[in-house]
């Protein structure tokens, strides 16, 4: 199916529900847009996309998504330029990942025309949901999930692909508290913890929680083998300032390759900072802590872009970072990220994806 062939019906609501969204007090992924891209695999092939009134789905009891675990999603964000364009940042990414996730759950790949025609196709008829407010974007959430009505263990030979929107605000509204998780386990080598599945999500809400009840925003997952070396945190990719070098975990089979994470590395090398890939472990950050030489700590990914972190909890101590308002290197990356995905500076990596209205 050819970009050029592929049309996509939509049936608009009646009337738009943009009135219920106050552009200054957006709270994250609590009022959705008015509408939402669905597009069904059947008979070997994804048949013709459709653009609907966003509602919800009829869904058997059988449904094999909710019982075999068949589901992956991803995030991406939107924004609006001075000229009232809509700026996509690094969808081509998001496409890959999405279909590199359902190649790890035995799910079809969806084309690049569904994908990228319709993610701007709904984005053109949901333009005004788009947020001009400083700080805030239109999440989007393309996602799939198996519909066979069948209770078996074996591949779906049926898919939806759905994609809907919502303005948000910031992810987190302060530097965060975290904690490194000395038990449970996020991923194995081997595993699908590189993939956006669904079940990785919800395997570390107990953790999470856990950790939450005792004053800490999110966790930091180690590796599964001796929880000796750092892997990511919640929905973040972590990252560290040690001694004026920014420093990451390399992506593996238990690491999610972070599309702001690879973005933020970029930046900083262009910037011309020493940037390292490689093992951190939990001892060497205790040391850098205690020698003075632990100047950042943050968390990448598309809902919280940097987050920065304000404390480390380890073996009952609790690691306090110097103030944000002091951090060169993630505050000077985060500005130099949100003027090139709002258009306000040259897009030398070719990341954004112009929607002219």
């Amino acid at each position: 199916m050819s970009l050029d062939m592929l049309t996509i019906p939509a049936q608009c609501v009646a009337e738009s529900r943009i009135a219920e969204l106050d552009y200054n007090n957006i709270e994250f992924g609590k009022i959705f847009a008015d509408h939402m891209l669905v597009a069904d695999y059947k008979d070997s092939a994804w048949q013709i996309p459709q653009i609907l009134p966003y509602g919800n789905m009829s869904l058997s009891p059988a449904t094999s998504a909710i019982h075999y675990g068949q589901s992956i999603f991803e995030g991406m964000k939107a924004y609006k330029d001075a000229n009232g364009d809509i700026l996509l940042f690094r969808p081509l990414d998001n496409f890959r990942r999405l279909n590199k996730s359902a190649e790890r759950m035995c799910m079809p790949a969806i084309t690049e025309d569904i994908f990228m025609q319709g993610l701007e196709q709904l984005l053109r008829l949901d333009a005004a949901w788009v947020p001009p407010t400083p700080g805030c974007a239109l999440y989007i959430r393309p996602f799939m999930f198996a519909t066979d009505e069948f209770i078996g263990v074996r591949p779906s030979s049926n898919y939806r692909f759905a994609v809907f929107t919502c303005p948000v605000g910031a992810y987190y509204g302060q530097a965060l508290k975290v904690a490194i998780e000395p038990h449970y386990v996020r991923s194995a080598e081997g595993g699908a913890g590189f993939a956006k599945a669904a079940g990785n999500y919800g395997a570390a809400l107990l953790p999470a929680k856990a950790m939450q009840e005792r004053g800490y925003h999110q966790l930091i997952w180690t590796d599964a083998r001796e929880h000796k070396y750092i892997e990511e945190s919640g929905t973040m990719n972590l990252m560290f300032v040690l001694d004026g070098k920014l420093i990451t975990p390399p992506v593996s089979t238990t690491i999610l390759a972070g599309i702001t994470r690879d973005s933020v590395l970029q930046l900083a090398q262009g910037l011309g900072y020493t940037v390292e890939e490689r093992k951190v472990s939990v001892d060497e950050l205790v040391e850098a802590y205690k020698a003075g030489m632990l100047q950042e700590a943050f968390g990448t990914g598309t809902a919280a872009t940097i987050a920065q972190i304000a404390t480390i909890h380890y073996d009952g101590l609790d690691m306090d970072l110097p103030a944000v308002e002091g951090r060169e290197i993630s505050n000077r990356i985060s500005t130099e990220l949100d003027k090139i995905k709002t258009g306000e500076a040259p897009d030398l990596y070719n990341w954004v994806h112009r929607i002219s209205l």
